[in-house]
């Protein structure tokens, strides 16, 4: 695999940190103070644009706001969904990473990128 796959989070999220960041701007009008608050719409971008995974050849490596790891396939055992249907990649040491910015329903798409390393589940045909 040449180019990795990237797993991120919508897009569409910035919409929303826009419209919050937008109106703490009026706030400032009543005290410069106020200015401070808009460190909270700062760190909501940075982490809708960092917090995601990739997937390439050698490695999954999963990014946060603060930090990454990076998990070679030999030591990827696998993956299990949470209660939510979150998905958590399994490692052979009995450790946990959580997958941000997927679901169970993207376990296709996963396994598709992996190229097979993450098995997916055949689903039951319709009778």
């Amino acid at each position: 695999m040449d180019t990795p796959a990237r797993f991120r989070m919508n897009r569409t999220t910035l919409l929303a940190v826009f419209a919050f960041a937008l109106c703490l701007t009026t706030l400032t009008a009543a005290s410069p103070w106020f200015l401070l608050a808009l460190v909270v719409p700062a760190v909501l971008t940075a982490w809708v644009v960092r917090t995601g995974f990739d997937i390439d050849g050698d490695a999954v490596t999963v990014r946060s706001l603060v930090g990454r790891r990076r998990v070679p396939w030999p030591e990827v055992a696998g993956v299990r969904v949470g209660e939510r249907a979150d998905l958590w990649l399994v490692t052979t040491r009995g450790t946990e990473v959580r997958l941000p910015a997927v679901r169970a329903r993207d376990l296709p798409a996963i396994g598709r990128a992996s190229e097979g390393r993450i098995p997916v589940p055949e689903l039951p045909a319709d009778q």
